[in-house]
Protein backbone atom coordinates (compact mmCIF):
# COMPACT_ATOMS: atom_id res chain seq x y z
CA UNK A 1 0.00 0.00 0.00
CA UNK A 2 1.06 3.58 -0.57
CA UNK A 3 0.01 6.73 1.24
CA UNK A 4 -1.55 9.61 -0.70
CA UNK A 5 -1.51 13.14 0.69
CA UNK A 6 -2.85 16.51 -0.28
CA UNK A 7 -5.49 15.24 -2.71
CA UNK A 8 -9.20 15.39 -1.98
CA UNK A 9 -10.33 12.78 -4.53
CA UNK A 10 -8.03 9.96 -3.43
CA UNK A 11 -7.83 8.06 -0.11
CA UNK A 12 -4.93 8.55 2.31
CA UNK A 13 -3.86 4.91 1.97
CA UNK A 14 -4.12 3.12 -1.34
CA UNK A 15 -2.93 -0.09 -3.01
CA UNK A 16 0.10 0.30 -5.26
CA UNK A 17 -0.68 0.71 -8.93
CA UNK A 18 -3.77 2.86 -8.46
CA UNK A 19 -3.29 6.60 -8.97
CA UNK A 20 -6.43 7.87 -10.69
CA UNK A 21 -8.73 10.12 -8.66
CA UNK A 22 -11.98 8.58 -7.48
CA UNK A 23 -15.11 9.60 -9.38
CA UNK A 24 -18.49 10.79 -8.17
CA UNK A 25 -21.38 8.41 -8.84
CA UNK A 26 -25.03 8.45 -7.87
CA UNK A 27 -25.88 5.24 -6.00
CA UNK A 28 -29.02 4.83 -8.07
CA UNK A 29 -26.80 4.24 -11.12
CA UNK A 30 -25.25 1.11 -9.61
CA UNK A 31 -27.95 -0.22 -7.24
CA UNK A 32 -30.44 -2.84 -8.42
CA UNK A 33 -33.39 -3.30 -6.06
CA UNK A 34 -34.54 -6.82 -5.21
CA UNK A 35 -38.10 -7.39 -4.00
CA UNK A 36 -38.75 -11.13 -4.17
CA UNK A 37 -41.08 -12.25 -1.36
CA UNK A 38 -41.35 -15.66 0.29
CA UNK A 39 -42.91 -17.59 3.15
CA UNK A 40 -40.83 -20.70 2.38
CA UNK A 41 -38.54 -20.72 5.41
CA UNK A 42 -37.19 -24.18 4.67
CA UNK A 43 -35.57 -23.07 1.42
CA UNK A 44 -34.86 -19.53 2.67
CA UNK A 45 -34.03 -19.52 6.40
CA UNK A 46 -34.92 -16.38 8.36
CA UNK A 47 -31.97 -14.10 9.13
CA UNK A 48 -31.64 -10.91 11.18
CA UNK A 49 -29.76 -7.72 10.37
CA UNK A 50 -27.72 -6.26 13.24
CA UNK A 51 -25.37 -3.30 13.41
CA UNK A 52 -22.66 -5.44 15.03
CA UNK A 53 -22.77 -8.59 12.92
CA UNK A 54 -24.62 -7.75 9.71
CA UNK A 55 -26.81 -10.58 8.40
CA UNK A 56 -27.00 -13.36 11.00
CA UNK A 57 -29.34 -16.33 11.62
CA UNK A 58 -32.51 -15.65 13.61
CA UNK A 59 -32.38 -17.29 17.03
CA UNK A 60 -34.55 -20.29 17.81
CA UNK A 61 -36.74 -18.27 20.16
CA UNK A 62 -38.72 -16.95 17.18
CA UNK A 63 -41.76 -19.05 16.32
CA UNK A 64 -41.61 -18.95 12.56
CA UNK A 65 -45.20 -20.00 11.87
CA UNK A 66 -46.50 -16.96 13.73
CA UNK A 67 -44.36 -14.47 11.82
CA UNK A 68 -46.53 -14.40 8.69
CA UNK A 69 -50.09 -13.13 9.10
CA UNK A 70 -50.90 -11.56 5.74
CA UNK A 71 -49.51 -11.30 2.23
CA UNK A 72 -47.75 -7.98 2.73
CA UNK A 73 -45.84 -9.47 5.68
CA UNK A 74 -43.97 -11.91 3.41
CA UNK A 75 -40.23 -11.82 3.94
CA UNK A 76 -37.77 -10.70 1.26
CA UNK A 77 -35.30 -13.13 -0.28
CA UNK A 78 -31.62 -12.16 -0.10
CA UNK A 79 -29.51 -14.07 -2.62
CA UNK A 80 -25.75 -14.59 -2.13
CA UNK A 81 -23.78 -11.30 -2.25
CA UNK A 82 -26.93 -9.17 -2.14
CA UNK A 83 -27.22 -6.34 0.37
CA UNK A 84 -29.71 -5.52 3.10
CA UNK A 85 -30.31 -2.23 4.89
CA UNK A 86 -32.62 -1.29 7.73
CA UNK A 87 -33.92 2.17 6.72
CA UNK A 88 -34.42 3.13 10.37
CA UNK A 89 -30.88 2.26 11.45
CA UNK A 90 -28.80 2.64 8.28
CA UNK A 91 -27.31 5.85 9.71
CA UNK A 92 -25.95 3.74 12.60
CA UNK A 93 -24.47 1.04 10.38
CA UNK A 94 -27.38 -1.42 9.92
CA UNK A 95 -26.04 -2.71 6.63
CA UNK A 96 -24.83 -6.11 5.54
CA UNK A 97 -24.60 -8.59 2.71
CA UNK A 98 -25.33 -12.27 2.35
CA UNK A 99 -21.99 -14.07 2.56
CA UNK A 100 -23.71 -17.47 2.55
CA UNK A 101 -23.79 -19.74 -0.49
CA UNK A 102 -27.59 -20.07 -0.20
CA UNK A 103 -30.41 -17.55 -0.23
CA UNK A 104 -31.90 -16.37 3.07
CA UNK A 105 -34.86 -14.15 3.90
CA UNK A 106 -35.24 -11.04 6.03
CA UNK A 107 -38.03 -8.76 7.21
CA UNK A 108 -40.11 -7.26 4.42
CA UNK A 109 -39.43 -3.85 5.98
CA UNK A 110 -35.78 -4.02 4.96
CA UNK A 111 -34.41 -2.86 1.61
CA UNK A 112 -32.64 -5.53 -0.47
CA UNK A 113 -30.46 -4.75 -3.48
CA UNK A 114 -27.30 -5.66 -5.38
CA UNK A 115 -24.46 -3.31 -6.32
CA UNK A 116 -22.05 -3.44 -9.27
CA UNK A 117 -23.65 -6.72 -10.37
CA UNK A 118 -22.45 -8.32 -7.10
CA UNK A 119 -18.78 -8.14 -8.13
CA UNK A 120 -17.51 -5.89 -5.32
CA UNK A 121 -19.63 -6.84 -2.30
CA UNK A 122 -16.72 -6.62 0.14
CA UNK A 123 -15.91 -3.08 -0.96
CA UNK A 124 -19.44 -1.80 -0.46
CA UNK A 125 -19.93 -3.70 2.79
CA UNK A 126 -16.96 -1.78 4.18
CA UNK A 127 -17.62 1.57 2.48
CA UNK A 128 -21.15 1.89 3.84
CA UNK A 129 -19.81 1.57 7.41
CA UNK A 130 -17.16 4.28 7.15
CA UNK A 131 -17.55 7.53 9.13
CA UNK A 132 -18.06 9.52 5.92
CA UNK A 133 -20.85 7.19 4.73
CA UNK A 134 -22.64 7.12 8.08
CA UNK A 135 -22.61 10.93 8.20
CA UNK A 136 -24.04 11.05 4.69
CA UNK A 137 -26.82 8.65 5.69
CA UNK A 138 -27.56 10.67 8.82
CA UNK A 139 -27.79 13.90 6.83
CA UNK A 140 -30.17 12.23 4.36
CA UNK A 141 -32.47 10.68 6.98
CA UNK A 142 -36.01 12.09 7.19
CA UNK A 143 -38.78 11.89 9.77
CA UNK A 144 -40.67 14.10 12.20
CA UNK A 145 -39.20 12.38 15.27
CA UNK A 146 -35.45 12.00 15.77
CA UNK A 147 -35.76 8.38 16.88
CA UNK A 148 -37.84 7.52 13.79
CA UNK A 149 -35.69 9.17 11.13
CA UNK A 150 -34.95 6.82 8.26
CA UNK A 151 -33.19 6.61 4.91
CA UNK A 152 -35.72 5.44 2.33
CA UNK A 153 -34.48 3.42 -0.64
CA UNK A 154 -35.48 6.23 -3.00
CA UNK A 155 -33.37 8.64 -0.93
CA UNK A 156 -30.45 6.21 -0.86
CA UNK A 157 -30.47 6.08 -4.66
CA UNK A 158 -30.06 9.87 -4.87
CA UNK A 159 -26.90 9.97 -2.74
CA UNK A 160 -23.59 10.68 -4.47
CA UNK A 161 -20.45 8.82 -3.38
CA UNK A 162 -16.83 8.95 -4.47
CA UNK A 163 -15.56 5.59 -5.70
CA UNK A 164 -12.76 4.06 -7.79
CA UNK A 165 -13.40 4.14 -11.53
CA UNK A 166 -12.58 0.49 -12.15
CA UNK A 167 -13.46 -2.81 -10.50
CA UNK A 168 -9.83 -3.70 -9.75
CA UNK A 169 -9.30 -1.29 -6.86
CA UNK A 170 -12.75 -2.03 -5.43
CA UNK A 171 -12.02 -5.75 -5.46
CA UNK A 172 -8.66 -5.32 -3.71
CA UNK A 173 -10.15 -3.09 -1.02
CA UNK A 174 -13.05 -5.50 -0.54
CA UNK A 175 -10.71 -8.51 -0.32
CA UNK A 176 -8.55 -6.68 2.24
CA UNK A 177 -11.49 -5.99 4.55
CA UNK A 178 -12.93 -9.47 4.02
CA UNK A 179 -9.62 -10.96 5.20
CA UNK A 180 -9.52 -8.56 8.13
CA UNK A 181 -13.09 -9.49 9.08
CA UNK A 182 -12.18 -13.19 8.86
CA UNK A 183 -9.27 -12.64 11.26
CA UNK A 184 -11.51 -10.74 13.66
CA UNK A 185 -14.11 -13.52 13.51
CA UNK A 186 -11.43 -16.18 14.05
CA UNK A 187 -10.04 -14.52 17.17
CA UNK A 188 -13.54 -13.74 18.44
CA UNK A 189 -14.42 -17.44 18.19
CA UNK A 190 -11.21 -18.46 19.95
CA UNK A 191 -11.88 -15.90 22.66
CA UNK A 192 -15.49 -17.07 23.07
CA UNK A 193 -14.43 -20.73 23.25
CA UNK A 194 -11.84 -19.97 25.92
CA UNK A 195 -14.42 -18.04 27.96
CA UNK A 196 -16.84 -20.97 27.70
CA UNK A 197 -14.06 -23.37 28.69
CA UNK A 198 -13.19 -21.26 31.73
CA UNK A 199 -16.82 -21.09 32.83
CA UNK A 200 -17.14 -24.86 32.47
CA UNK A 201 -13.93 -25.59 34.37
CA UNK A 202 -14.85 -23.18 37.17
CA UNK A 203 -18.03 -25.21 37.55
CA UNK A 204 -16.35 -28.62 37.42
CA UNK A 205 -13.07 -28.06 39.27
CA UNK A 206 -14.73 -26.92 42.51
CA UNK A 207 -17.09 -29.21 44.50
CA UNK A 208 -20.80 -28.40 44.38
CA UNK A 209 -24.05 -29.57 45.90
CA UNK A 210 -22.50 -30.44 49.25
CA UNK A 211 -19.92 -32.79 47.72
CA UNK A 212 -16.33 -32.86 48.95
CA UNK A 213 -15.00 -33.90 45.54
CA UNK A 214 -14.89 -31.89 42.29
CA UNK A 215 -15.98 -33.45 38.99
CA UNK A 216 -12.57 -32.81 37.44
CA UNK A 217 -9.27 -32.76 39.30
CA UNK A 218 -5.59 -33.24 38.67
CA UNK A 219 -4.13 -36.76 38.71
CA UNK A 220 -2.72 -37.90 42.03
CA UNK A 221 -5.26 -36.11 44.24
CA UNK A 222 -8.01 -38.22 45.77
CA UNK A 223 -8.53 -36.83 49.29
CA UNK A 224 -11.80 -35.04 50.11
CA UNK A 225 -11.69 -31.26 50.22
CA UNK A 226 -11.88 -29.44 53.54
CA UNK A 227 -14.24 -26.63 54.43
CA UNK A 228 -12.80 -23.70 56.35
CA UNK A 229 -14.27 -20.43 57.50
CA UNK A 230 -12.90 -17.37 55.75
CA UNK A 231 -11.98 -15.96 59.17
CA UNK A 232 -9.63 -18.92 59.74
CA UNK A 233 -7.41 -17.93 56.81
CA UNK A 234 -8.11 -14.18 56.51
CA UNK A 235 -8.08 -11.05 58.66
CA UNK A 236 -9.90 -7.79 58.09
CA UNK A 237 -7.64 -4.87 57.23
CA UNK A 238 -8.56 -2.10 59.69
CA UNK A 239 -5.73 0.34 58.95
CA UNK A 240 -7.00 3.83 58.09
CA UNK A 241 -5.31 6.31 55.77
CA UNK A 242 -3.33 8.19 58.39
CA UNK A 243 -0.34 8.63 56.04
CA UNK A 244 -2.31 10.56 53.44
CA UNK A 245 -2.20 8.08 50.53
CA UNK A 246 -3.77 9.88 47.57
CA UNK A 247 -4.53 7.10 45.07
CA UNK A 248 -8.02 5.71 45.48
CA UNK A 249 -8.93 2.26 44.18
CA UNK A 250 -12.32 0.94 43.18
CA UNK A 251 -13.47 -2.68 42.91
CA UNK A 252 -15.25 -3.32 39.62
CA UNK A 253 -17.15 -6.55 39.01
CA UNK A 254 -15.95 -6.51 35.41
CA UNK A 255 -12.39 -5.17 35.69
CA UNK A 256 -11.34 -6.07 39.24
CA UNK A 257 -9.45 -3.61 41.44
CA UNK A 258 -8.44 -0.54 39.43
CA UNK A 259 -7.41 3.03 40.11
CA UNK A 260 -10.33 5.47 40.13
CA UNK A 261 -8.36 7.70 37.77
CA UNK A 262 -8.30 4.89 35.18
CA UNK A 263 -11.89 3.77 35.77
CA UNK A 264 -13.68 7.12 35.93
CA UNK A 265 -11.16 9.32 34.02
CA UNK A 266 -11.04 11.50 37.13
CA UNK A 267 -10.72 11.11 40.88
CA UNK A 268 -14.14 11.11 42.57
CA UNK A 269 -12.74 10.89 46.10
CA UNK A 270 -13.87 13.43 48.66
CA UNK A 271 -10.56 14.78 50.01
CA UNK A 272 -12.22 15.75 53.27
CA UNK A 273 -13.03 12.10 54.02
CA UNK A 274 -10.00 10.34 52.54
CA UNK A 275 -8.36 10.02 55.94
CA UNK A 276 -11.14 7.62 56.93
CA UNK A 277 -10.51 5.39 53.91
CA UNK A 278 -9.06 1.89 54.34
CA UNK A 279 -5.52 1.16 53.20
CA UNK A 280 -5.23 -1.61 50.60
CA UNK A 281 -1.90 -3.41 50.18
CA UNK A 282 -0.78 -5.58 47.24
CA UNK A 283 -2.52 -9.00 47.29
CA UNK A 284 -5.19 -7.78 49.72
CA UNK A 285 -8.74 -8.87 48.88
CA UNK A 286 -11.63 -6.43 48.68
CA UNK A 287 -15.35 -7.12 48.90
CA UNK A 288 -17.59 -4.58 47.16
CA UNK A 289 -21.23 -4.80 48.35
CA UNK A 290 -22.56 -3.22 45.15
CA UNK A 291 -24.55 -5.89 43.31
CA UNK A 292 -24.90 -6.35 39.55
CA UNK A 293 -25.94 -8.95 37.02
CA UNK A 294 -22.47 -10.51 36.94
CA UNK A 295 -21.95 -10.11 40.70
CA UNK A 296 -25.34 -10.79 42.35
CA UNK A 297 -24.00 -10.39 45.87
CA UNK A 298 -21.06 -8.12 45.03
CA UNK A 299 -17.55 -8.98 43.74
CA UNK A 300 -14.49 -10.05 45.73
CA UNK A 301 -11.21 -9.27 43.96
CA UNK A 302 -7.48 -9.26 44.73
CA UNK A 303 -5.29 -6.16 44.46
CA UNK A 304 -3.00 -7.05 41.55
CA UNK A 305 -1.85 -3.48 40.91
CA UNK A 306 1.37 -4.03 42.85
CA UNK A 307 1.03 -0.86 44.95
CA UNK A 308 -0.79 0.56 47.94
CA UNK A 309 -3.97 2.55 47.66
CA UNK A 310 -7.05 3.43 49.65
CA UNK A 311 -10.69 2.46 49.39
CA UNK A 312 -13.99 3.69 50.70
CA UNK A 313 -14.93 2.30 54.13
CA UNK A 314 -18.01 0.83 52.41
CA UNK A 315 -15.69 -1.90 51.12
CA UNK A 316 -14.41 -4.80 53.23
CA UNK A 317 -10.63 -5.20 52.89
CA UNK A 318 -8.89 -8.34 54.12
CA UNK A 319 -5.56 -10.13 53.87
CA UNK A 320 -4.99 -13.89 53.86
CA UNK A 321 -2.30 -15.99 55.51
CA UNK A 322 -0.13 -18.83 54.19
CA UNK A 323 -2.73 -21.46 55.02
CA UNK A 324 -4.37 -20.80 51.66
CA UNK A 325 -3.01 -19.98 48.20
CA UNK A 326 -3.90 -16.39 47.27
CA UNK A 327 -4.31 -17.18 43.58
CA UNK A 328 -6.50 -20.16 44.37
CA UNK A 329 -8.73 -18.02 46.57
CA UNK A 330 -8.93 -15.37 43.86
CA UNK A 331 -10.28 -17.91 41.38
CA UNK A 332 -12.56 -19.44 44.01
CA UNK A 333 -14.27 -16.07 44.37
CA UNK A 334 -15.02 -16.05 40.62
CA UNK A 335 -17.24 -19.12 41.15
CA UNK A 336 -20.72 -19.03 42.67
CA UNK A 337 -19.86 -21.48 45.46
CA UNK A 338 -19.93 -18.75 48.13
CA UNK A 339 -23.11 -17.07 46.90
CA UNK A 340 -25.54 -19.36 48.72
CA UNK A 341 -24.00 -18.43 52.07
CA UNK A 342 -24.27 -14.73 51.25
CA UNK A 343 -27.91 -14.99 50.19
CA UNK A 344 -28.79 -16.95 53.34
CA UNK A 345 -26.91 -14.73 55.78
CA UNK A 346 -27.18 -11.28 54.16
CA UNK A 347 -29.75 -9.20 52.32
CA UNK A 348 -30.00 -6.36 49.83
CA UNK A 349 -30.60 -3.87 52.64
CA UNK A 350 -32.31 -0.51 52.31
CA UNK A 351 -30.67 0.10 48.93
CA UNK A 352 -31.55 -2.36 46.18
CA UNK A 353 -28.12 -1.96 44.55
CA UNK A 354 -26.13 -2.90 47.66
CA UNK A 355 -25.77 -6.15 49.57
CA UNK A 356 -25.80 -5.97 53.35
CA UNK A 357 -23.89 -8.39 55.59
CA UNK A 358 -22.08 -7.80 58.89
CA UNK A 359 -18.31 -8.27 59.11
CA UNK A 360 -18.64 -11.00 61.73
CA UNK A 361 -21.03 -12.95 59.52
CA UNK A 362 -18.99 -12.30 56.37
CA UNK A 363 -15.91 -13.95 57.88
CA UNK A 364 -17.99 -17.02 58.78
CA UNK A 365 -18.21 -17.74 55.04
CA UNK A 366 -17.25 -21.38 54.29
CA UNK A 367 -14.38 -21.82 51.84
CA UNK A 368 -13.78 -25.15 50.08
CA UNK A 369 -10.09 -26.03 50.16
CA UNK A 370 -8.00 -28.93 48.85
CA UNK A 371 -4.41 -29.39 50.03
CA UNK A 372 -2.03 -26.54 49.17
CA UNK A 373 -0.33 -28.46 46.35
CA UNK A 374 -3.67 -28.98 44.60
CA UNK A 375 -4.60 -25.34 45.25
CA UNK A 376 -1.42 -24.25 43.47
CA UNK A 377 -2.14 -26.44 40.42
CA UNK A 378 -5.71 -25.13 40.17
CA UNK A 379 -4.48 -21.55 40.46
CA UNK A 380 -1.80 -22.13 37.80
CA UNK A 381 -4.33 -23.70 35.42
CA UNK A 382 -6.73 -20.76 35.63
CA UNK A 383 -3.90 -18.22 35.45
CA UNK A 384 -2.72 -19.77 32.18
CA UNK A 385 -6.29 -19.81 30.88
CA UNK A 386 -6.71 -16.14 31.80
CA UNK A 387 -3.46 -15.33 29.98
CA UNK A 388 -4.76 -16.99 26.81
CA UNK A 389 -8.08 -15.17 27.10
CA UNK A 390 -6.30 -11.83 27.55
CA UNK A 391 -4.02 -12.58 24.59
CA UNK A 392 -6.94 -13.15 22.23
CA UNK A 393 -8.79 -10.17 23.67
CA UNK A 394 -5.80 -7.93 22.90
CA UNK A 395 -5.49 -9.35 19.39
CA UNK A 396 -9.17 -8.62 18.87
CA UNK A 397 -8.75 -5.05 20.06
CA UNK A 398 -5.71 -4.59 17.81
CA UNK A 399 -7.51 -5.94 14.74
CA UNK A 400 -10.58 -3.81 15.43
CA UNK A 401 -8.42 -0.72 15.80
CA UNK A 402 -6.67 -1.53 12.52
CA UNK A 403 -10.04 -1.91 10.82
CA UNK A 404 -11.32 1.35 12.29
CA UNK A 405 -8.22 3.18 11.07
CA UNK A 406 -8.34 1.62 7.60
CA UNK A 407 -12.05 2.43 7.20
CA UNK A 408 -11.12 6.04 7.81
CA UNK A 409 -8.05 6.14 5.53
CA UNK A 410 -8.87 3.84 2.60
CA UNK A 411 -12.05 5.63 1.52
CA UNK A 412 -12.82 9.20 0.47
Amino acid sequence: MAEQHGKTLVPQIRFAGFTDPWEQRKLGDILQERNVRTSDFESNPIFSLTIEDGITPKTDRYERTSLITKTEDLFKIVSPNEFVTNPMNLRFGAFGYNKNSLSVCVSGYYDVFSIDNDKCSGFWNSYFKTPVALKRFDDAATGSLIEKRRVKYSTLCQLIFLMPKGMGEKKQIGAFFDRLDSLITLHQRKYDKLCVLKKSMLDKMFPKGGSLYPEIRFAGFTDPWEQRKLGEVASKRIEKNTNGIKETFTNSAEHGIVSQLDYFDHDITNDANIGNYSVVYPDDFVYNPRISTIAPCGPINRNKLGRNGVMSPLYTVFSVDDMINKLYLEHYFTTNRWHQFMFLEGNSGARSDRFSISDSTFFEMPIQCPVLEEQELIALFFDRLDTLITLHQRKLELLRNIKKSMLDKMFV
